[in-house]
């Protein structure tokens, strides 16, 4: 089905699944190439979308699906930012033009979507463990089936990977990894050397006269373990896999993975091969879109743009900036006033707002790459020697290191700062990066101090708080706009739990944690309500609770996070504790994984907007 009614694609129109992809003769594969390549700009000039990666992606997609039984076998994706030629080829182009909106496809791979995704992603570095598992399971089954891992855009950077490989290593379990390089250090030049020891390497002779010799050399232990190693360290002269193959794998590579003939011949023997294998390809990120080539990180996650010029079609607002980039400017003005000030982020550079900081204080930014595990324990080792750590994290990935949060800083009381973004809803990239949980899972650790910033003054006010409080400390702010503030204030605190009371009114007070005080306060207005903006979930600001208290019959809490261990539920446990008998109502995040759109459509689907936010208002004040 054509769905851009301007152009054809004489190949790509006649693919609907891999079973027509495999009726093409492998001399059309690399035209097939080139149409879906251009799909894709096409699909997220108008879309949005991961782009750069899906781009650097189209030929070793196009060669799995053709040599590969899927969706018998097995094709699990790392991350998922480069499944959307996956997705093309599997049954849903007609599906596309719905990327990442309310109702329609998701960014990433969901099992729930087609039969053709085995394994939900969103988070790096998980599909080697998943590809594994599924090896294992076949294996435990006694079915046949080629079971692949195709990992890159940096998830080789996270231990888990390794963790992965160094199981795998240890199992007769057939499993090809491959490895799509676009941005390591580790690649050598890819030439014709490499292409042909792969070739080598992989083929029947190569393979028949490596298995005739362990049989003969391992009788005698010190001739096999001397073949051995001769081998691994002529191929470590030349190539980078002397790593792998300590791992237990067999390593191929790296070859050019824009190359469909050699990587089809190379699959194909790859295939007759068993036992852990790594293929390792090099690819160039943005792939046939000049912008995306020249800039991959503008265009690895992009907004709607003009394929002529590269610009985005969306219009900047004059008034307005993101959380982030007021994050973005209290850092780097912080940093002028104190050497000590440290940031880590965990490959987030462009994403948490630190081009700029990066730039004036090289010496002083450490992004680690996808690890955040890593990144939180180093801050606690510089926070013991003195240094100001910061570490600039999505809310979805601190949870990734749960653990050092709870045991490496908060249990020795490091002063680190967590500046955690995209809290609460995020939108297009669905539940894998909602933000909905962490202050539920931040409020039960002894000593944490967690706010809560409205605007842009609140959150230069309480990045000063935490980063002069004397132990671990949280703010966390939402992927959504607040005002531009022409004055960046890196001396002004607010007093640790003190909240901010911004109209007296009757009944009900409304109590607002995060940016909601325009919602709010139109409807403060309307009801005549109390509005005060929290600004602290922990510690909760006890007087004005209790002031409240004497005057109000009732709590309506907002809050972007899971009602569920959320600042609805702080309240309401202050309240039991003190036994007073206020009715206290939490509008938040209910318990389930929020679906894609845009924040405010989440939001809604929440009953979080000034309708919904309303009626609820309305049956409070009917009981009373």
């Amino acid at each position: 089905m054509n769905i851009f009614q301007d152009r054809r694609y004489p190949l790509l129109d006649t693919i609907n699944l891999p079973a027509d992809l495999r009726q093409l003769d492998k001399d059309q594969l690399p035209q097939l190439a080139d149409e879906l390549r251009q799909y894709i700009i096409e699909l997220v000039s108008r879309t949005g979308g991961h782009l750069a990666s899906g781009l650097g992606a189209v030929e070793i997609t196009i060669a799995l699906h053709y040599l590969f039984n899927t969706p018998d076998d097995r094709l699990i994706w790392d991350v998922g930012h480069q499944c959307y030629p996956h997705k093309i080829l599997t049954g849903r182009r007609h599906l596309m033009p719905g990327l990442r909106q309310k109702d329609g496809i998701s960014g990433f791979p969901k099992p729930a979507e087609s039969e053709y995704d085995h394994f939900g992603v969103g988070h790096s570095s998980t599909s080697i463990s998943a590809a594994l598992g599924m090896a294992i399971a076949a294996q435990a089954h006694d079915v046949e089936r080629d079971i692949v891992a195709i990992i890159g855009d940096g998830g080789m950077s996270a231990g888990m990977a390794f963790e992965a490989l160094n199981h795998a290593g240890a199992l007769d379990t057939n499993l090809l990894v491959v490895l799509n390089d676009n941005e390591m250090s580790i690649s050598p030049n890819v030439g014709a050397m490499s292409k042909y020891l792969s070739r080598i390497w992989s083929g029947s002779f190569y393979s028949h006269l490596r298995s005739g010799s362990k049989k003969v050399l391992s009788t005698i232990p010190s001739a096999w373990e001397l073949a051995k190693r001769a081998e691994e360290h002529i191929k470590g002269m030349v190539v980078p896999g002397t790593l792998f193959e300590e791992l237990g794998f067999h390593y191929f590579g790296p070859i050019d993975g824009h190359d469909l003939p050699s990587l089809l011949k190379l699959l194909s023997n790859l295939k007759k091969i068993e036992g852990p294998r790594l293929l390792h390809i090099v690819t160039q990120k943005g792939k046939g879109y000049e912008p995306a080539e020249s800039d991959a990180c503008k265009y690895h996650g992009t907004g709607p743009f003009d394929i002529a010029t590269g610009a985005g079609t969306a219009s900047p607002s004059t008034d307005k900036q993101t959380f982030t980039q007021a994050f973005s400017a209290w850092v780097v003005k912080k940093a002028e006033a104190d050497p000590y000030l440290h940031v880590i982020t965990p490959a987030m550079r462009e994403g948490s707002g630190l081009v700029e900081f990066s730039s004036q204080y090289a010496q002083r930014f450490h992004d680690v790459g996808i690890a955040e595990q890593h990144a939180v324990t180093l801050a606690a080792g510089m926070a013991t020697e003195g240094l100001k750590p910061i570490v600039a994290i999505y809310s979805t990935f601190l949870q990734r290191a749960y653990d050092q949060l709870v045991h490496d800083v908060a249990i020795q009381n490091l002063d680190v700062l967590f500046a955690v973004d995209r809290a609460g809803v995020v939108g297009a990239d669905g539940a894998t990066h909602s933000g909905n949980f962490d202050i539920s899972y931040c409020r039960c650790i002894p000593g944490m101090l967690i706010m809560t910033p409205a605007n842009t003054e609140d959150l230069h006010a309480l990045l000063n708080t935490g980063y002069h409080y004397p132990g671990p400390a949280l703010v966390r702010y939402p992927r959504d706009n607040c005002q531009i503030s022409p004055d960046i204030n890196t001396d002004v605190s607010i007093e640790i739990g003190q909240s901010e009371l911004l109209r007296e009114g009757k009944s009900i007070a409304i109590l607002v944690f995060g940016p909601f005080l325009d919602l709010a306060g139109e409807l403060a207005e309307r009801y005549d309500c109390s509005l005060v903006n929290m600004r602290f979930v922990k510690p909760l600001d006890a007087q004005r609770l209790h002031e409240l208290s004497q005057t109000h019959q009732h709590l309506l809490c907002l809050e972007d996070n899971s009602i569920i261990g959320g600042a609805g539920s702080a309240v309401g446990e202050w309240l039991q504790q003190q036994n007073l008998p206020l009715h206290c109502v939490s509008v938040g995040l209910q318990d389930s994984f929020p679906s894609q759109g845009s924040r405010q459509q989440v939001l809604e689907e929440y009953q979080f907007d000034q309708q919904h936010l309303a009626q609820k208002i309305e049956q409070i004040l009917a009981k009373a």
